[in-house]
């Protein structure tokens, strides 16, 4: 509990990283795993602390789960429980994910509210109206949800917002429903449209996915599978913008570009030299950065998990640069960290101004959450003096590796 990263920055990062598999990609395919009896097995999982947490809920439902490196192997022959265990839920917004599967499939779920990082509110409406909407019976019972039904029919949902786990959660409930159901203003993510893919592959029948209209043709069963997660775009954002922040040289294998065109946009209009190559992406910013404008909205637009690690990266940049955050809003917890180590950063409503180009200076900040943790990691690696940052568990849930790899690029870190 006491661990920290240190920091000693002033170094350009220069060189290539791998990118891990997608946190919430892995994290969606887990629980679709819950909809067969077969084994599944999976390729290219991160080996982050979110993955960990997922598996034991798993376990609790009776699953087996076994994770050798990248691959897990999951079964799911014989579940014993329909609902979360509260403890384990409490430390992961995901956990949600298994009440779709366990509707679907057993006819009962429950779950209480889950936990996660404070980055504002994400009501739980889209995923409960969805489940009644197919036909469940919907209510709060002491601390949990929990939703019942014989069997889910195929309905038309409309989703409020495009909600990216209430958009899974609906797809994996519908896929072992009888007839069709037809996800309007569905979230339209990568890691979306690779639970479409990863279903398919298990029998179902879904189109439309990776689009904001998902149809789901219910089957009466899936079956195993062998599949592999995606890259992290979130993961390979980070090491850009952290190449960028330093005037460094970063080569990012396995990036998806298209996956990052928000992100590609802004770099390049920042004055970075990006360049995209088969399987890969790589960041130059060799020259002075300029002051751009961000917006963090749903995909395809910029995405919010890299909106704190741009502004770190904006603190390095000449002039005035503007963040609007559209998507949660208590996403700005990051700005004091950065204030302390001597960034020049204004909070007005859900948006933040920062001048730049700021001399950071290391000092002692803490990881507020996983995508706060990449901002001070970035500040810290641009910063001159050393850096010290608390409360790496948060790192952890999203960044694996994280030491090793940013050694390889040049950086002078440790885990202490």
């Amino acid at each position: 509990m006491n661990e920290r990263l240190v920091i000693r920055g002033g170094r350009p990062l220069r060189g290539s990283v791998r990118a891990s598999g997608s946190k919430n990609a892995a994290l969606y395919a887990l629980a679709a795993a819950l909809l067969t009896a077969d084994p599944v097995t999976l390729h290219n999982v991160p080996r982050i602390a979110d993955i960990a947490e997922m598996a034991e809920i798993l376990r609790a439902l009776g699953a087996t789960v076994a994770i050798d490196g990248a691959e897990a192997r999951i079964q799911a022959r014989e579940l014993t429980a329909t609902s979360a265990p509260v403890d384990l839920v409490a430390a992961l917004r995901a956990s949600f994910l298994t009440m779709g599967p366990l509707l679907g499939r057993l006819g009962e779920a429950s779950c209480p509210p889950p936990g996660g990082d404070v980055i504002g509110v994400r009501p739980l409406d889209v995923h409960l109206a969805g489940f009644r909407a197919l036909g469940a019976e919907v209510k709060r019972e002491g601390p949990s949800w929990v939703a019942r039904a014989k069997r889910l029919r195929g309905a038309r949902l409309f989703l409020d917002y495009p909600s990216v786990l209430g958009t899974v959660n609906l797809l994996l409930a519908a896929a072992l429903a009888d007839g069709a159901t037809t996800i309007v203003n569905a979230a339209a993510e990568p890691e979306v449209e690779m639970a479409g893919h990863m279903l398919n592959a298990m029998g179902a029948r879904v189109r439309g996915h990776g689009g904001h209209t998902i149809v789901v043709e219910g089957v009466p069963k899936l079956h195993g599978v062998d599949f592999t997660v995606i890259p992290d775009r979130i993961e390979a954002g980070t090491f850009l913008l952290a190449g960028a922040a330093t005037r460094g040289d970063v080569t990012v294998e396995g990036a998806v570009a298209e996956h990052l065109d928000g992100l590609v946009a802004k770099l390049r209009e920042a004055g970075a030299e990006v360049e995209l190559r088969e399987g890969a992406l790589r960041v130059c910013a060799e020259q002075p950065l300029s002051a751009v404008q961000v917006q963090a909205v749903p995909y395809p637009g910029y995405a919010t998990d890299l909106q704190a690690p741009m502004a770190a990266m904006l603190t390095q940049a000449t002039g005035v640069s503007i963040i609007h955050e559209r998507v949660f809003e208590n996403r700005l917890l990051y700005v004091g960290e950065l204030r302390a180590m001597g960034g020049r950063l204004t909070t007005g409503g859900q948006s933040v101004l920062i001048e730049g180009p700021t001399p950071l200076v290391g000092t002692q900040v803490r990881a507020l959450d996983v995508r706060a943790g990449a901002a001070v990691v970035i500040a810290g690696l641009a910063a001159s003096g050393e850096t010290q940052i608390r409360d790496v568990i948060h790192i952890d849930r999203g960044y694996a590796n994280l030491v090793e790899r940013l050694r390889a690029l040049g950086a002078d870190v440790e885990r202490r």
